[in-house]
């Protein structure tokens, strides 16, 4: 089996990425090749995990000027060239695209082509890249059951997430000392740095048995190292946190960003979260992805213009003296969790590639 993964830009995009590629590899014996472009995350990625990568130039669409627009439209017919020479190259039995700015005109090429596509959408309204091709495309794998209606012949599969999250599930343990962990990504949220730091003295009040970890990105570190020692929290404040499940495993409730792939670790360690949707991110994304685990039952949808003092405060200190409450969002948001993602998107991708299972696959 031979299988290209097309997209990437950032590690929602990459990392589920990376997953199904794994999947395909052991389960399948599947050669694959990635196609990105030079300024996606998949640059570092992709080769340190062992596969291929290839590179096409291709701008944005989506939020982005009317001259940077047209300029990407008037080159867009050269990336989908570019694809077509790569897949007319590595012959592909199926092309999965995964979002992002090269995802694009490589299902274009493959649609041209006639070879069987799939598409991965982990957000409950899909990208450009995926809006695009959705009418096209062989198959979807969806993170959300509201996805679905978007493209033909979708299967809610959920986002692929590392083991390790799906092992710390560990409900709110009544007299423990309660733990906020706050995080906003690798380069962290300046916005919820600078709210955590401002509702500091507040917090210490209302709570004053909390206990914070936080990871705070570079920029900010410093700064919030200095309020935190300054107010006398009982806090552990992180640059960057490279185990993130263990850290999770420690947290009663989550105060963060909601990308797809951080609402997937959510669902899959079953943890309370406050989400503070990035406003700027495409299509309002964030969001909607939100809203969705609120609904749920989850989560807490708090916009990024009320994280004022009183509102960050209030919100969390109130779920942190409701224990109940806690766990009941802890078991909705492990209703959410799919645990076997992963193997169902290397399973659809293979049934549209007419592969079966390999014999050491299965072993």
């Amino acid at each position: 089996m031979r299988a290209i993964l097309a997209g990437g830009g950032t590690g929602g995009h990459v990392i589920p990425a990376l997953a199904i590629a794994q999947e395909l590899q052991k389960t399948y014996s599947a050669e694959v090749l990635f196609i990105g472009t030079a300024r996606g995350i998949e640059n570092r990625l992709v080769p340190a995990a062992g596969f291929r990568l290839q590179l096409i130039e291709v701008g944005a669409l989506n939020r982005v000027s009317l001259a940077t627009r047209l300029k990407t439209m008037a080159g867009l017919p050269l990336s989908v060239l570019a694809a077509r020479r790569m897949l007319s190259e590595f012959q592909p039995d199926v092309v999965i695209g995964v979002g992002g700015y090269a995802s694009g005109p490589a299902m274009l090429a493959a649609i041209l082509k006639g070879i069987p596509t799939l598409a991965f959408e982990p957000n409950v309204v899909p990208g450009f890249a995926n809006r695009v091709v959705a009418r096209w495309v062989s198959a979807a794998a969806v993170h959300f059951e509201e996805t679905a209606k978007y493209f033909r012949h979708a299967r809610v599969t959920g986002v692929p997430v590392r083991p390790a999250f799906f092992e710390i599930f560990k409900p709110a343990v009544p007299g423990g000392k309660p733990t906020l962990l706050v995080f906003g990504g690798s380069q962290g949220a300046h916005a919820i740095n600078q709210a955590m730091m401002q509702c500091l003295p507040e917090l210490l009040k209302r709570s004053p048995e909390i206990h914070i970890i936080h990871q705070t990105g570079e920029r900010d570190y410093n700064d919030a190292l200095a309020a935190y020692q300054r107010a006398g929290a009982d806090a552990e404040v992180f640059r960057f946190i490279n185990d993130m499940p263990l850290f999770f495993a420690r947290a009663d409730l989550v105060l963060c960003r909601s990308g797809a792939s951080t609402v997937a670790e959510i669902a899959a360690a079953g943890k309370p979260a406050i989400f503070v949707p990035f406003p700027r991110a495409a299509d309002d994304h964030q969001r909607v992805n939100a809203q969705a685990l609120e609904r749920a039952g989850a989560a807490v949808l708090l916009e990024e213009t009320k994280l004022s003092e009183v509102w960050l405060v209030d919100t969390i200190s109130t779920l942190l003296e409701d224990r109940p409450r806690l766990r009941r969002m802890s078991e909705a948001a492990r209703g959410l969790a799919h645990p076997n993602a992963a193997r169902e998107i290397a399973e659809m991708a293979a049934e549209l590639a007419g592969v079966e299972e390999m014999a050491s696959g299965a072993e």
